[in-house]
């Protein structure tokens, strides 16, 4: 049994705590430990947490492919997005299988060239490894903000199946940290590792102001995803991004969500699931139809 990723003490405890059976986790209980909200809530902070490892921020800087780009297709590009995160935690493995070919042509021209500065290749396990970790721990992060610790042989439980976001692609299945323990080495070592250089800084800053959206949604949501982003981002991360925060705003940060919580786990079970649940429906639709997937 090992220690949570964060410190209890630290952290609001404004509801139930959640499962604690020691049951294997599947596609169909997997929606105890996730809830849509946490992906509007900490999408863009995750995104620029994946791309502080720079081969995967040059990635996607210099991507030749436009159909993929968020500042070209921000709407394509959330539900593609999204779509993964539901398929990889609770699609079949034929429905997983079937995504990771959509996936794997869309990555296909994904890869450094000589003008490059660092070398890269979407197809890169260790990469993947990476991007994985990220997920599952922004998945870990705000359930334990929202939430609570969650039981430890639950969270131990959710952090086996979360293998799934990782190898969903090419992530062998022996890359993924044995255990929560080895975790959190990985993550304590490589953390401090990861940069914003200043070309992916601005990209960064147009991302979180949303300026790929209408002025309408920029002048309704930008100030609070800023909000949002800053009070996720690891500190030093923040500090790159030239990003201030105080005591105040922490506590601000977390009455709010406390707020949030309070509502968000008094909702019907398909409602916290948005918009996993719908993804997921469109997913299934389009391989029944033999729709493009991404």
């Amino acid at each position: 049994m090992t220690e949570p990723l964060h410190n209890a003490d630290d952290l609001p405890n404004p509801g139930p705590i959640g499962p604690t059976a020691i049951e294997p986790i599947t596609p169909e209980t997997v929606v105890e430990y996730i809830d849509g909200l946490a992906a509007f809530l900490g999408g863009a902070a995750n995104v620029i947490m994946q791309l502080s490892l720079r081969p995967v921020g040059r990635g996607v800087l210099e991507s030749t492919v436009d159909s993929g780009k968020v500042t070209l297709h921000p709407i394509k590009r959330l539900r593609t997005t999204l779509t993964y995160l539901a398929v990889a935690l609770m699609g079949s493995e034929q429905e997983r299988a079937t995504y990771r070919d959509a996936v794997n042509e869309s990555h296909r021209p994904v890869r450094s060239t000589s003008a490059s500065p660092v070398k890269y290749n979407a197809f890169d396990p260790t990469l993947q490894l990476w991007v994985a970790a990220c997920l599952y721990w922004g998945i870990d992060d705000l359930y334990t903000r929202m939430h609570g610790p969650m039981d430890p042989d639950a969270a131990e439980a959710l952090y086996q199946y979360s293998a799934r976001l990782g190898t969903t692609l090419q992530m062998q299945p022996e890359m993924w940290p044995a255990n929560r323990a080895e975790f959190q080495r990985y993550w304590d070592e490589n953390l401090p590792k990861r940069g914003i250089e200043p070309a992916l800084r601005d990209y960064f800053d147009d991302l979180i102001d949303l300026k790929m959206l209408p002025r309408p949604i920029q002048f309704v949501f930008a100030r609070l995803q800023r909000f949002f982003v800053t009070g996720l981002l690891p500190p030093h991360l923040r500090d790159e991004m030239r990003m201030t925060w105080t005591n105040d705003d922490q506590r601000r940060f977390d009455r709010l969500l406390r707020a949030i919580s309070a509502v968000h786990t008094r909702l019907p079970r398909q409602a916290r699931m948005f918009p996993f649940n719908a993804y997921m429906f469109d997913v299934r639709r389009r391989i029944r139809l033999g729709k493009p997937l991404v």
